[in-house]
């Protein structure tokens, strides 16, 4: 079903539906060779509005949106704004026009300061002075409080998202796109920045597209919102006469539960009933033998007093899932790192089921049997440039290889094996992997590691920017791989997501464990204290 909002009167709206026509699509067509990316969409943003814009990985809404934004040419339909018909031919364009996006992945140079990257696309002589009072001033007029003089690669994800955003008003944009702005945000920074959206949208009456995947973020910040499956527009409404579980059906196609699944849709009801009637996603172990097993891990930082992690001792038994809760910032990319074997350590040692791993040896944990789900899987998860087949393979070789000659039959049967367990939806086993989705590039990483029957699973915030399927699908990974004996440490900032799957739940804060209990000992007022720092009581 397509729903055609072709002009102010035709298309449902929220609260502001006497705003006036910021924004139209009409009949947008994209198309990738064979594959129909956007198909007929029509799309109809207010000012004064904040329209949500929801589907699964792969649906057509990035594409939708760069489009927009002069990344993508239509191959038919055309863009309104304010009623006048335009052409978008680059990024460039899209800025003059009074059009700016804020992407899901960065696009800063970690290498430079925030204010040189502010800089960045601007024409003409640079001004660092002036470079420098225009963030502030930015920063002060949004409330998003940033250090130009800051590199940006020791940033968190948190203050980085803050820069981006701050180098989208530098062009005072009518027309703002948001692609999940808040999946490298804690709660409150969330808060923060939904504040500020709806002031300078009440106040200065622009208009803003929010792509999210969390429907009870949808629910809270939007006016409007419409759906996308497989390219087309499935729904499109005033957000007050919609409901998390409604959206999840028209994103899927299918009723998603509101059991355990409600982590899945992005419901923080499981967080705010704690020690109520609160259903589990699964059942609570008893405690198995010893697999993993940190022991006063630290690693410094160049030019910081405070190590990045500071004597972090940490257990995982078999069969159990541990959550690593804290606020984004706090020691757990580097945690990651050293489990990935990509960060040394300057001191403590690594026991995996009581044997000590040789750090210093590349790739000494994978071989003991630790597979990990890294934290930014477009990094250091995947290769991008390679197909998914190879993807698949690379860790595997041995087990495709004749005499040590990769046997290409094999690598393909292989691959073809794990696309259709893991539910990977690609073109073809050679596609490249930066041509999938958010959603089925973490199936790709998530099948490699599995597949190499691993003793212990590492998942650092493995649901990110994924859609409520994609999410629904990861969580249940995770349990059938406690299920089956498997040891996993789940470290999230998604606090509803630690306690909905946790047997234990540990606390990071500043680089060591406050605290540590069983899940059903959490009490939410000291979850809070601990996220803020403060050590659990002993007694």
């Amino acid at each position: 079903m397509n729903h055609t909002p072709a002009s102010n009167s035709s298309a449902p709206s929220g609260g502001t539906a006497s705003g006036t026509a910021a924004l139209e699509l009409l009949g947008v067509t994209k198309r990738f060779g064979p594959v129909v990316a956007c198909s007929d969409v029509s799309l109809l943003v207010r000012a004064g509005e904040i329209h949500g814009l929801l589907g699964e990985n792969g649906a057509g809404k990035s594409t939708l949106m760069k489009v927009l934004t002069g990344l993508f040419p239509p191959d038919s339909g055309e863009i309104r704004l304010s009623g006048q018909r335009v052409i978008v031919r680059s990024p460039h364009e899209a800025a003059r026009l009074g059009i700016a996006m804020v992407h899901q992945h960065f696009s800063l140079i970690p290498q430079l300061m925030v204010w040189e990257n502010f800089l960045l696309g601007e024409r003409g002589s640079v001004n660092p002075g002036d470079a420098r009072r225009r963030i502030s001033s930015i920063g002060e007029r949004y409330g998003l409080d940033v250090d130009p003089n800051a590199f940006v690669g020791d940033l968190t994800a948190g203050q980085r998202q803050r820069v981006e955003i701050v180098k989208c008003f530098r062009s005072d944009p009518r027309v703002i796109v948001l692609d999940e702005p808040t999946s490298v945000l804690t709660q409150a920074e969330s808060i923060v920045l939904f504040d500020v959206l709806r002031r300078v949208v009440a106040e200065q009456q622009r208009a803003v597209v929010l792509i999210s995947h969390k429907l009870d973020e949808i629910e809270r910040a939007t006016d409007v919102v419409t759906v996308m499956r497989r390219g087309e527009v499935v729904h499109h409404g005033a957000t007050k006469d919609t409901d998390p579980a409604g959206l999840a059906r028209h994103m899927v196609g299918r009723p998603v539960a509101l059991g355990g699944e409600r982590l899945a849709l992005g419901a923080t009801e499981t967080v705010d009933r704690i020690g109520g009637d609160v259903e589990r996603p699964r059942s609570v172990r008893g405690p198995g033998e010893l697999a993993l097993d940190l022991r006063k891990i630290t690693v410094g930082a160049p030019n910081r007093a405070q190590p990045l992690l500071d004597e972090l001792s940490l257990t995982v038994t078999a069969g159990s899932i541990l959550g690593l809760a804290g606020v984004e910032g706090n020691g757990q990319l580097q945690l990651g790192s050293v489990l990935a074997g990509t960060q040394t350590i300057d001191s403590g040692s690594v026991f995996v089921n009581g044997t000590r791993v040789d750090l210093r040896r590349p790739g000494a944990l994978a071989r003991s049997g630790v597979a990990i789900i890294t934290e930014d899987r477009h990094h250091d998860g995947c290769a991008l440039d390679l197909s998914v087949e190879q993807n698949l393979n690379v860790f595997n070789l041995g087990e495709v290889s004749v005499r040590g000659v990769l046997d290409p039959a094999a690598t393909r049967l292989r691959a073809e094996r794990l696309i259709e367990e893991f539910s990977i939806i690609c073109p073809s086993p050679d596609t490249p992997m930066g041509a999938l989705s958010g959603g089925n590039q973490q199936r790709v990483v998530l099948a490699r590691e599995l597949s190499r029957n691993p003793k212990i699973l590492v998942a650092a915030q493995p649901t990110r920017g994924l859609d409520v399927g994609a999410v629904e699908f990861m969580l249940d990974q995770l349990r059938q791989a406690a299920d089956c004996g498997m040891a996993v440490l789940l470290i999230s900032t998604e606090l509803e997501e630690v306690l909905g799957l946790s047997d234990r739940v540990a606390v990071i804060s500043r680089g060591r464990i406050v605290g540590e209990m069983a899940r059903d000992e959490v009490e939410l007022d000291e979850i809070a204290m601990l996220l803020g720092g403060s050590q659990r009581s002993s007694s």
